[in-house]
């Protein structure tokens, strides 16, 4: 991997963490607890989005003369996520040590949630999945939510990753 790509990807990971976080705890003071939103309206979809593509462009631009190899992309594209990730995650991890009342009110929304669940939906995933997950919630942590935000992270980031990796790839040109 070309050095220059590190550097773009742990410098735009970096800010998109803070970004990141700052939403998170907007969100939460707005009174939406952040946790508890959609995956399909989460804010870290146009996050990786736009940070990925300012990431890949500048790359392929800048220090490619225009050529972009899918593979190019992918790597860059996870630097970039696996710093976001990590940052942000550790970010939520003080976040929670100073804001006592994010993981109970967390833990009241989920299951506040989990009881509006229509019988059908409960016989769909199980009746023990749903009993256990609605038990175990009370002793939900702040290590547990910081891992969950992790790993949702990386998710998201690996499915903007290759569709914008697919988008900004150039080949160089036959001579």
């Amino acid at each position: 991997m070309h050095r220059n790509q590190y550097t773009i990807g742990v410098r735009n990971g970096a800010i998109a963490a803070a970004v990141s976080i700052s939403l998170l705890i907007v969100m939460y003071y707005m009174g939406r607890h952040p946790l508890m939103v959609s995956p399909f309206r989460d804010f870290r979809i146009l996050l990786f989005g736009v940070f990925i593509f300012f990431s890949l462009r500048e790359f392929r631009d800048v220090h490619q003369e225009g050529t972009l190899y899918f593979w190019q992309g992918m790597m860059g594209s996870f630097v970039m996520v696996m710093v976001t990730a990590t940052v942000a995650s550790i970010l939520l991890l003080i976040f929670c040590s100073f804001e006592s009342a994010f993981i109970p009110s967390y833990i009241e929304s989920a299951t506040a949630y989990f009881k509006t669940f229509p019988k059908e939906d409960i016989d769909r995933i199980g009746k023990e999945v749903y009993e256990r997950n609605l038990t175990q919630l009370p002793s939900t942590n702040s290590k547990q939510v910081a891992g969950l935000y992790f790993a949702q992270s990386i998710m998201i980031g690996l499915f903007v990753s290759i569709i914008l990796s697919v988008i900004l790839r150039k080949q160089p040109k036959p001579e």
